[in-house]
């Protein structure tokens, strides 16, 4: 049994791990009713009787980074690890961004895998969630001429990346060789 709150990680023993500024994970404990797993918010609010697995998931692996964290070695080799894996992610995204590909996508993942140890990655992620709902929540309010125009905008724009790509990165002009193709067929 384990409790990571605003203070920290407490096993079911009473040893103090962790002192961590933010609270996130419960433990199974006694509110006069029995026993009941509870997930804590920041504002130490929110109990849930039966967390999902999915959620147990992340809580369970938010615990075990903290865990991590609480070593001084621990913590300079998650950093270092994470730093290195982002870093590695958004440099394969940012080549991929004018191929053909998920670039942007694994820029966004690199950007979160740096959130894990990183305030100011954290920040930029909830900055992005924030202006890409906002994009496609006012996109979602058009009218469907408007809808299909940002779409044939969009549409051009990839086919552009993608031909200008193709030009300058391998030598192939799709363009001209269709030209020549039909001119001389």
């Amino acid at each position: 049994m384990w409790r990571l709150g605003r203070t920290g990680v407490t096993y079911g023993h009473g040893e103090r791990v962790k002192e961590r500024g933010h609270g996130v994970l419960g433990e199974k404990h006694t509110n006069g009713e029995g026993l009941e797993p509870s997930f804590e918010g920041v504002s130490g609010r929110t109990t849930v009787t039966d967390p999902p697995s999915m959620r147990y998931s992340w809580l369970r692996l938010r615990t075990t980074l903290d865990l991590i964290r609480s070593n001084p070695t621990g913590r300079v080799a998650l950093k270092t690890f994470v730093a290195l894996a982002g870093t590695l992610v958004v440099a394969v995204g940012v080549v991929l961004i004018p191929l053909p590909g998920p670039g942007w996508l694994l820029v966004i993942a690199g950007l979160g895998i740096w959130a894990i140890e990183f305030h100011w990655a954290r920040r930029l992620l909830n900055f992005t969630r924030r202006n890409v709902h906002a994009w496609t929540q006012w996109v979602k309010r058009q009218s469907w001429s408007l809808r299909i125009a940002i779409g044939t905008v969009g549409l051009c724009f990839v086919a552009v990346v993608v031909w200008l790509s193709l030009k300058y990165g391998l030598g192939i002009d799709v363009i001209a060789d269709l030209l020549r193709y039909l001119a001389t067929h």
